[in-house]
């Protein structure tokens, strides 16, 4: 009979240990949910996009994108630069840690691409250049990125890329109009499949 009371006493008190544990753990993975981090954000001074994906219907689309920068090459590109070419803008900088993830899908897009006319185009907005060729040498990437400390390519976009919202990727359509964004992480086959989209246009 006391075998039967202890044994109970236990199992009681194993499971209320349980069910803090659990709490505990459901109230940590709330705080660190990223649904949390994009409303917020954090004290990176970037807000993590939801990897939420929009299409703008051809009729929907806004004017062309009055975009005007120079790349870390020292090359200028302006708004013609865009016109009858698929055009792919990533917004980064080396600190952010899904940039990072994201950086070589990036490239193997890029590769996959170039013979079809898509340009690719980071937009770097806080690093100095020798901090941004580190970054393109650590993960290969060969396409160009504009230096855009000044916020001129971010405030040609302003309405579509919320400011500080770091990584979100553009496709524009061979008009210079924005046919859809990522906000956050791209996934591979998601950008591959907007990429392919806008060029079939």
């Amino acid at each position: 009979m006391d075998n039967n009371l202890s044994r109970r006493g236990v199992l009681t008190a194993g499971g209320v240990l349980l069910a803090g544990l659990t709490m505990g753990l459901s109230a940590c993975a709330q705080e660190d949910s990223l649904a949390k981090q994009a409303k917020a954000g954090d004290n990176k001074n970037y807000v993590a996009g939801d990897g939420s994906v929009t299409e703008f219907a051809k009729a929907d689309r806004s004017a062309p994108v009055a975009l005007k920068g120079t790349l870390f090459n020292g090359q200028t590109v302006k708004p013609e630069d865009l016109l009858g070419k698929v055009t792919v803008l990533n917004f980064w900088f080396a600190a952010c840690a899904p940039c990072r993830i994201e950086a070589p899908q990036l490239e193997a897009l890029h590769l996959d691409f170039k013979d079809q006319g898509v340009q690719f185009f980071g937009v770097n907005l806080r690093d100095e250049q020798a901090t941004a060729e580190a970054f393109d040498k650590t993960f290969n990437i060969t396409y160009p990125s504009f230096n855009d400390k000044d916020g001129a390519v971010l405030l040609s976009v302003s309405g579509i890329v919320p400011p500080g919202a770091v990584p979100t990727t553009l496709v524009l359509d061979k008009e210079g109009k924005v046919a859809s964004r990522v906000l956050g992480e791209i996934e591979k086959s998601t950008l591959k499949a907007l990429i392919t989209s806008a060029v079939a246009e």
